[in-house]
């Protein structure tokens, strides 16, 4: 079926039909939704090359990422990202346009990207404080939404982004609860703006029960196993070694997690472990009792929602930037339990 032949089912024109199904503005929301019904009945599919001839659009949206240096996008958490996003971009009609990238050619890659019309905009990954990519964008008008916040940025832009900071503070306050007050904080890269606020949640509910923090219990590198098991084995070497840990993800929890059980303790009766972003397609975090007490927010459904938050920016012709902000879940699992008494 063509597009014509659509249009006469519905009793429509091709060029209404057309503009539904493309996501265009001035088209209500009643008919948007009768079209993409039928679409799917009669199992249409639009030309996209047609598509993109008549509009000027590419209907492609890119992914720049940053290599050469260490980075939190070499995470494997941003493939359940990618996937989620991948699954708005299938169903809205677009292309997904990845670029690697040295990081000194990462705003030289964003502007080809808008001097060649290969994408009509682009997500950020991994802002930092002061964010340059951000001014950067807003200079050259590529449509862009940014996966998280960057502390320090004065240009108005879009973002989403889970509470980072209540997230953690909730979790040290639920240690702090059990009796913990050696708690290890195993963070991420503190130049990103994600592990700011992470920090300055476990602070802040240290503060709340006037608890000094100890330098030697907190930890900043790349959220891997290894680095996990790195920070926990030196801090449980400590003459006054923690009783808890608190892990900025799954990753680096289970690094922790096996230096803990190297030293012969048992999880979740003489260490307690939070980690954060449990809720991964491929690693999932038990079965009917989850393993760790976790934090929980879906990275997939963020790139989900990304996506559908810079698409509508694409097809609005309102600039004016979204913001939205997703809270985390407190997952008790089998990781936490009481302090106990150190020997």
């Amino acid at each position: 079926m063509n597009l014509k032949e659509l249009a006469t089912k519905l009793g429509l024109s091709p060029t209404t039909v057309s503009r539904a199904l493309n996501g265009y503005p001035e088209v209500n929301e009643e008919t948007r939704t009768r079209v993409v019904a039928a679409a799917q009945r009669y199992n249409y599919a639009p030309n996209t090359r047609a598509i993109r001839l008549a509009t000027g659009r590419a209907l492609a949206v890119g992914h720049v990422l940053p290599l050469a240096t260490r980075h939190e996008i070499v995470n494997p958490i941003f493939a359940d990202f990618i996937a989620g996003a991948g699954e708005t971009y299938s169903r809205q009609g677009y292309d997904m346009l990845l670029s690697v990238v040295n990081d000194e050619d990462e705003s030289r890659t964003y502007r080809q990207l808008k001097s060649r019309g290969s994408v009509d905009g682009v997500i950020v990954h991994a802002p930092r404080m002061n964010d340059p990519r951000i001014a950067m964008l807003a200079e050259i008008g590529l449509p862009f939404v940014v996966h998280g916040r960057a502390t320090g940025t004065t240009t108005p832009y879009s973002w989403l982004d889970v509470n980072n900071r209540r997230a953690f503070l909730r979790a040290t306050e639920f240690l702090l609860d059990l009796g913990h007050r050696r708690i290890g904080f195993v963070n991420g890269l503190e130049f990103m703006d994600f592990a700011i606020r992470r920090r300055n949640g476990y602070l802040e509910a240290l503060a709340a029960r006037h608890i000094p923090p100890d330098a030697t219990l907190m930890f900043s590198d790349e959220m891997t196993e290894n680095a996990g098991y790195a920070a926990a084995q030196r801090m449980l070497a400590l003459p006054d070694r923690p009783t808890a840990f608190l892990a900025s993800s799954m990753i680096s929890g289970m690094g922790v997690r096996r230096a803990v059980e190297s030293a012969g303790l048992v999880l979740g009766r003489d260490i307690s472990i939070i980690i954060h972003d449990d809720d991964l397609s491929y690693l999932p975090n038990g079965k009917e009792v989850p393993i760790f007490t976790a934090t929980r927010s879906s990275v997939r459904e963020a790139g989900r929602l990304t996506a559908e938050m810079l698409i509508d920016l694409i097809n609005d012709t309102d600039p004016t930037p979204r913001e939205r902000l997703l809270e985390a879940d407190l997952i008790i699992g089998q990781s936490t339990g009481p302090v106990q008494k150190v020997s």
